[in-house]
């Protein structure tokens, strides 16, 4: 797996290498006027998509852009229109991070396809394969992420017990690559350990909360372990152990691991009430699709010579207290 993380970190930094190119070294298009950009989130109710917008922004306001930033609140049907509205304010690029990878190619196709606008994908992955076209994926390695999990929980439990699955918003990306990270790495390294109970829960903190209370109220004294596609919900499950007072088969406190390595659970996991979380780089992705953006508008030719959809991977990482 170290190869893996090592492919990822390389192609990185090739992608910063060009992408942080000055924007008078670009040999297309000089940037006559200001260029506006259209950055739509899923969500701000969420303090990962508020770093990612930090991120933008602050690359935007460095490179001279007008950045328009839209908020979904995991509706698609709010996206599909935030989208449509940008291209029609003819923006000069978009950089989307889905509520629905599938969901939301329609618009992407019909509209800001049919009207040139050159898109890169934020975080979450956009299906392809109804023929929207997607310049770039900027986003961590969602399936090593998981992966990463299952090494951590593995190493926690010594290959045996049983494990509750907190899964993100059903469509997206993330959800589905950690999932896959996750379960593929977990049976491959650790065939004792079972997952006894698995459920979405929206990346959201409330739900987190509720579906963890329905699962301890089903498997009292069974679960040594929960893992959580998001901070957000790993979150939520503490909130629901500690009012449970729920403890592990043989008395210990059960482990909770993450994904995001926001600080509410950096804090958590400092105070020992939380075992470990996968820390992204949420602004950094913002800035380097501001960044892709610029440049595939002033020198579009080189995105051309790359694969559709090119994945520009971000680095993820382990962190525990021994980190904090």
């Amino acid at each position: 797996m170290k190869s893996l993380l090592l492919k990822g970190s390389v192609l990185l930094m090739l992608a910063l290498a060009v992408l942080l190119l000055p924007l008078g070294a670009t040999s297309g298009q000089a940037q006559s006027k200001t260029l506006t950009f259209g950055l739509s989130l899923s969500t701000l109710n969420n303090p990962f998509f508020v770093s990612v917008q930090q991120g933008a922004q602050a690359e935007a306001d460095t490179l001279g852009i007008k950045l328009i930033v839209t908020d979904a609140q995991n509706s698609l049907s709010k996206q599909t229109a935030d989208i449509q509205d940008l291209v029609q304010k003819k923006v000069d690029a978009l950089l989307i991070n889905a509520t629905d990878s599938a969901g939301v190619a329609a618009v992407i196709k019909n509209s800001a396809n049919a009207a040139g606008i050159p898109v890169f994908a934020i975080d979450r992955a956009i299906d392809t394969s109804t023929g929207a076209k997607v310049v770039g994926q900027i986003a961590s390695d969602n399936i090593f992420g998981g992966k990463l999990q299952a090494d951590f929980l593995n190493q926690a439990l010594k290959g045996q017990g049983n494990v509750v699955e907190l899964e993100g918003i059903p469509g997206s990306s993330a959800a589905i690559d950690r999932k896959k990270g996750f379960e593929d790495e977990l049976a491959a390294v650790a065939p004792g350990i079972k997952i006894i109970a698995d459920q979405e829960a929206s990346f959201d903190q409330a739900k987190g909360l509720a579906v963890m209370q329905n699962i301890l109220q089903a498997n009292p004294n069974k679960i040594d372990a929960v893992v959580a596609a998001n901070d957000s919900m790993a979150l939520g499950a503490l909130k629901a152990i500690q009012q449970a007072g729920a403890k592990r088969p043989d008395g210990g406190r059960i482990i909770i691991i993450g994904f995001d390595a926001i600080a509410d659970a950096k804090a958590a996991i400092k105070a020992g009430n939380m075992d470990a979380t996968i820390e992204q780089q949420p602004s950094l992705m913002g800035q380097l699709g501001v960044d892709a953006g610029r440049l595939a508008v002033t020198d579009p030719l080189f995105f051309s010579k790359l694969p559709s959809g090119q994945f520009f991977p971000v680095p993820v990482k382990t962190v525990t207290a021994a980190d904090l």
